[in-house]
């Protein structure tokens, strides 16, 4: 897992397995925010299973996919929802990181 802070309330990763979600609780992250669409990728782990393990040790996740079609409004929202009601530090991961600082920094600027 390569976490990067990008500030004090939020970091993001590549994709997490379920293993990883017990270092994710040991960091400190109270929640976590799944970017990735299932299926994306062979061998991928699948978001009910990540969101299991995350159930069991007592962290909110959420699943807002960014596919091929980019940023769209609704994944802004699902991100805007997650930043009001959950818990800091939020991790979110994707295939690498990117979707899920582009989708950050858009819900930012939409709730101003």
């Amino acid at each position: 897992m390569n976490i990067r802070q990008i500030n004090e309330e939020y970091s993001v990763s590549g994709q997490i397995t379920v293993e990883d979600v017990d270092t994710v609780k040991e960091l400190g992250f109270k929640s976590i925010v799944c970017h990735r669409p299932d299926g994306e990728e062979f061998g991928q782990p699948e978001f009910a299973a990540v969101a299991a393990r995350a159930d069991e040790l007592g962290i909110k996740i959420k699943h807002v996919p960014v596919g091929p079609m980019g940023v769209t409004p609704e994944a802004v929202a699902g991100m805007v929802d997650a930043l009001e009601d959950f818990d800091r530090p939020i991790l979110g991961y994707c295939r690498s990181g990117a979707r899920s600082t582009a989708t950050y920094e858009h819900a930012l600027r939409q709730r101003g």
